[in-house]
Order: structure tokens, then sequence, then C-alpha cells
């Protein structure tokens, strides 16, 4: 179902959690509220569940105005953070207590309880407590409840956060071979943006309960709407360096190069630390720097540097690159790669952005 989200404010008295949000999510689409703790992502999908009440604006679902409707009417399913499951009731139970009170007979619910668990792989699990299953097993569980309502928009609410990182990463993959299969309209809140960025069809970048930009993932990392953006989207950040724009020349204390179109008004300078390039010093007129931190990463390492006239700047370089620190190093950034942004964080130029190779014919 489409989901049309209209200047949505939600106050908590004088508390703005929620700032004149508006977006709308089409149907079968996963899309993800992203941002820092307090920027409003799960209260913007309690809203959506009618968990809360709006203090403005609206909520449409399939066109029609939901906005102070309850959640039952909505046809929504939430799962949420602490999976929420009924301790006492095994997850056979879990699953079909909220198609009892329907029209369902005993054995449409048993079938769709049982293809499922089927789906999702906790078939021989069913007949077990919360208590008796796995932190992944409970997880599976409480997406299962969801499921068997067949509702018109999922709600996941940072539902692997609680997970170690091997399994968060095993789940993040079967919840996107869910979604292919199921194709229901899906909202998922993390603060994971690696979660966001590998899940989603679009990301939506919340900050201090306003939307600071809703994109597919590689055009919020490479086409960023401002330098807030930038800076949170992205692992290890972006650089941010002060720089002026004079006679067609970008300068910072360290680098200069001929400036992009369009770069009048800048005074921030962005690079990814994976567009430095580091060498052995060299005396043909490359910035040089030394290493302050060598972080061992595995398939990259990250690698911060001092540069006179510079606060910490971080490189992230090949497994095979290893640097001591201390050493000196030549620096080399990418000039086709380069964000420019004004004193009021606004974008004032990006590179291009990074396209996805189509599909093969079948």
């Amino acid at each position: 179902m489409k989901l049309e989200i209209e200047n949505l404010t939600k106050k908590f008295g004088d508390l703005v959690a929620v700032d004149d949000v508006s977006m709308t999510i089409e149907d079968g689409e996963f899309v993800t509220f992203v941002g820092p703790s307090g920027c409003g992502k799960t209260t913007t999908l309690r809203c959506v569940a009618g968990l809360e009440t709006p203090t403005s604006g609206s909520i449409k679902i399939d066109g029609e105005d939901m906005t102070y409707a309850s959640p039952k009417e909505r046809g929504t399913a939430f799962v949420f953070q602490d999976y929420a499951l009924y301790p006492h009731m095994t997850a056979r139970r879990n699953m079909s207590f909220a198609l009892e009170s329907t029209s369902m007979s005993d054995e449409e619910i048993r079938e769709s309880v049982e293809s499922t668990a089927e789906m999702l792989g906790i078939r021989e699990h069913l007949d077990q407590t919360p208590g008796e299953l796995s932190g992944g097993q409970q997880q599976r569980v409480a997406l299962g409840r969801s499921i068997v309502r067949d509702p018109k928009i999922f709600l996941l609410d940072e539902p692997l956060s609680n997970l170690d990182a091997k399994l968060r990463v095993q789940m993040r993959a079967e919840l996107q071979q869910l979604h292919q299969e199921i194709k229901s309209t899906t909202i998922y809140v993390t603060h994971d943006q690696e979660e966001a960025m590998t899940m989603s069809d679009r990301i939506a970048i919340l900050n201090d309960g306003r939307l600071q930009q809703i994109a597919p993932p590689e055009v919020a990392y490479s086409q960023p709407a401002n330098e807030f953006v930038a800076g949170f989207i992205g692992s290890p950040s972006m650089n941010f360096l002060d720089c002026t724009v004079s006679n067609g020349t970008v300068e910072t204390a360290a680098f200069s190069f001929d400036a992009p179109d369009g770069a009048h008004g800048a005074v921030t300078l962005g690079i990814r630390p994976e567009n430095i390039t580091l060498g052995p010093p060299s005396d043909d007129g490359h910035v040089d720097a030394t290493v302050s931190v060598f972080e061992q990463v595995g398939s990259f390492n990250i690698v911060y540097l001092d540069i006179d006239g510079l606060d910490d700047v971080v490189a992230q370089v090949p497994g095979a690159k290893q640097f001591e620190p201390g050493a000196r190093v030549s620096v080399t950034i990418d000039t086709g790669r380069i964000h420019l942004f004004a004193d009021d964080g606004e974008t004032v130029h990006n590179p291009p952005v990074f396209t996805k190779q189509p599909a093969a014919a079948e």
C-alpha cells in the first residue's frame, strides 16, 4: 500500500520530536528511517502505526486519511525492538493469537502459521516458548506474528539491535529475502547506517525531528543534500576542511586545485576517506603528512593523518597497505570526488552519483 506523510509534526510539551516531515512511500517499497538517537525516526514510525497521535499533519494509507484512525483500522503490523512475545505462550500461539479473533477457521490459522514458520525456518520450534528460543529465533517468531496478519504495511523498529554482530548480518539478508517474497510496503527504523545502506530501496535521514534527505542509498552517499547527511552516511565519516573559493580555485590550508562549476559560496570541502591516496614522501608538490594512528581492519585499513594547518584527516587504504605511526607519507585527494558546502550546511557541489549496473535480460 502507498503511504503518504504530509507535514507531520509531533510535540511532547515544548519538545518537537517530529518537525514538519513529508514523504511518500510507494507500494512495495522498502524505506529505512535512519539518524542519530532522538532524531524522530521511532516517533514518526509510531505515528504511522497509530501508537502516537500527531500534533498536526496527515497520514494517508492507499489514499485514505488514517491520521486519527486506530492501529487496528490501519492494517499495519509493528515489530518491536524487544520482540514483545508472550513468554507463557508457545511460538505457535504467539503467531496465531492475533488471528483467533478474526473470521479465519482453525485450519486456516494453522496453515497460515505453519507456512509462515516454514518460510522463516522456525517450523520445528513452533511448540517451544520464547524462553527456549535463541534471540534470532525469537526475532523470527515476532516477524512471523506480523506476516500471518497479511498487513498492508510492515513497521520494524530496530528489530536487530539486540542480536550479536554475526546474527545481525544473517538476519539482515533474511529480511531482504523476505521482503522480496512478500513484497509488502516496509518501513524499517535503525541507527545503524550499514543496515540502512544495504537493505533499502531508499533511506530517509532525519536529524532534530526534520527530514534531511530521502533517496536511494547510493544517491545519499555520493550526492548528500547537506553537510549533516554527508557526515552521517559513510564510515569512516567524510573529512571536512575549511576552504575558500576565489578566482576559480579551491584552497584549504594544505590543498589547492581548480574549482568545479558552481563552487561559488563554498566554505567547507568534504572528501571521503577512500578518495584520499597515500604514498611515499616526495618533492613533486604533493602534500606530506605524518601518520598519527593506524587501524588494521581487514579488507581495508584506516589511517589518521596530521597535516600542517588541518585538523585530523582520515584516509582509507587497501588492506595490503601498512603504515607505522610516525611515518611520513604523501597525500593526494581525488578532486573529481570532492563535495562543497555553504556556511549554512547546504550542498554547493557534489560529484557524479554512482549508478547501479542494469539487471541482465532474462
